[in-house]
């Protein structure tokens, strides 16, 4: 079985002005007009912004249909005047369309993908089926107030240079209070914690030799995540993992003082699961659901330090 430490990430050249970026909606439906200023801020890079056939595109609570989400990304992929791909949203509907990614064409033509909540369904596809770095970033459904300059900066370095991305630990991330000593280097591979449990026997890559990174917002409770981080450790998933990089988990302070938990909040449950893992655990990375969103490389290679409280991680791009 191949692990992370004989296989190479396939990179795709940096963007340069003049480039085009595809928008495409690969889960839930955007709105009009953070699409319009995200096309105007990729504009302001020297970029060229187009937009997929069918990112307005409604069917239930996804953007249009599989075949036509599908269609967005593929055309997308298969385009070489198209040099990187940025979704809009995520939401619900990516897991749908997974096993129908023309991944042959990012072989042949890298090209990053930009995303993160439900896209980590397609990050996890791409890197299991070509290997292909991808970007866990900001989406093109732009809000200042929520995103704001820094994550632009972030975006735009994170596209247009090779320089590596390092996120600092903030003692105010609820995952913060989880950190296992020690200094890890492996691949990066993860993104959202309910993603990463729904793809376990569905197409989650081999994790041996990888550092897994995960974020989470809180839906039902404390369990939500004892559920998920128990079905990876019993079915496997996490074995050979070189150590864990937690982001944001979102929402739990609410379960603070409620009686019926034991004096448990969302650090406790994180530790009680991922101690038994006997690798380095980096918590409380500014990074997920939150407000000012980084962008971080997936598929390349990490390093977690919890003395210095640093995830280092290399360029998506060449």
């Amino acid at each position: 079985m191949d692990t992370f430490d004989s296989l190479q990430s396939v990179r795709a050249p940096r963007l340069r002005p003049g480039d085009r970026v595809r928008i495409v909606s690969p889960a839930s439906p955007p709105n009009r007009e953070g699409v319009a200023r995200g096309v105007e801020l990729l504009t302001s890079w020297g970029l060229e912004a187009e937009l997929g056939e069918h990112v307005f595109d409604q069917w239930g609570y996804m953007a249009g249909r599989d075949e036509d989400r599908a269609f967005d990304l593929n055309s997308a992929f298969g385009d070489p005047g198209v040099r990187a791909v940025i979704a809009t949203r995520g939401g619900k509907g990516a897991y749908r369309i997974v096993e129908c990614l023309d991944t042959d064409a990012l072989r042949r033509d890298p090209k990053p993908l930009v995303g993160f909540s439900d896209i980590t369904h397609i990050h996890l596809a791409l890197w299991a089926q070509c290997r292909l770095a991808s970007l866990h970033g900001p989406f093109a459904n732009w809000s200042d107030e929520w995103s704001g300059r820094a994550s632009a900066d972030g975006l735009r370095r994170a596209l247009m240079t090779t320089d590596p991305v390092i996120l600092h630990q903030d003692s105010s991330e609820a995952s913060a209070a989880v950190t296992l000593d020690g200094i890890a280097t492996g691949v990066l591979i993860g993104g959202n914690l309910d993603a990463i449990r729904t793809e376990a026997g569905a197409g989650l890559p081999n994790l041996q030799g990888a550092i897994l990174f995960l974020e989470h917002q809180r839906g039902t409770g404390l369990g939500e995540v004892d559920r998920a981080l128990t079905q990876l450790t019993r079915s496997g998933a996490l074995e050979g993992l070189r150590g864990v990089a937690l982001g944001q988990f979102l929402g739990f302070d609410q379960d603070a003082g409620d009686p019926t938990l034991g004096g448990w909040g969302i650090a406790d449950v994180l530790r009680d699961r991922l101690t038994c893992l006997g690798v380095p655990v980096l918590g409380g990375l500014p990074a997920g659901h939150g407000l000012h969103p980084p962008t971080i490389p997936l598929g390349t290679q990490a390093t977690i330090d919890t003395s210095q409280g640093t995830l280092t991680v290399q360029s998506a791009v060449t």
